[in-house]
């Protein structure tokens, strides 16, 4: 007995594809993923004078989660006018995890990490409940395991907390 979610929504998540953005990258750029900030460069694309994320993502895929929300859209004024924050935490379940092939078979990893972002979120019948617009988007900040030892027999993990914040895109010429 591994436990089950309460009140369960849809999360739709799409995940860096980091493999996908390691060979040549835009312009002068080895890859189109800076490793030591971990995170897609920016590059501007169709010559507008703005840099874009060079970001590519595996298939959006909806996953079974509670929603934990903390803030949504608060009021956070800067000097240039109101930058609005957004903290959702989402619990998902390991079970719903292995069957949708979200762990890491060698490791027990689970395969949503920071940086994958949190697309929106739907009822258990599909209608969309809330969507995530982007920019600014809201991106995993942390993904933790917990719930361990739950079952008396044969102790596993079963919940798995992931934070998604916002994050206000800074525009810069390439």
């Amino acid at each position: 007995m591994r436990g089950r979610l309460i009140f369960p929504f849809l999360a739709e998540l799409h995940r860096l594809d980091t493999a996908a953005m390691a060979g040549p990258g835009p312009g002068l750029h080895a890859s189109g993923y800076d490793a030591d900030f971990r995170e897609p460069v920016l590059v501007d694309a169709d010559d507008d004078g703005l840099a874009e994320a060079f970001r590519r993502e595996f298939p959006p895929v909806r996953v079974p989660c509670q929603v934990e929300p903390d803030a949504f859209e608060s009021l956070r004024m800067t000097p240039s006018g109101n930058s609005p924050r957004t903290n959702f935490e989402l619990v998902f379940h390991f079970r719903d995890l292995e069957r949708l092939g979200l762990v890491d078979a060698a490791t027990g990893d689970a395969l949503i990490r920071p940086s994958d972002r949190l697309g929106a979120l739907y009822d258990v019948a599909g209608a969309l409940v809330q969507a995530v617009r982007t920019p600014p988007g809201l991106y995993v900040t942390e993904a933790r395991p917990m719930g361990f030892g739950l079952h008396r027999r044969s102790p596993r993990r079963n919940l798995f907390l992931v934070t998604f914040n916002d994050r206000p895109q800074a525009r810069g010429l390439a």
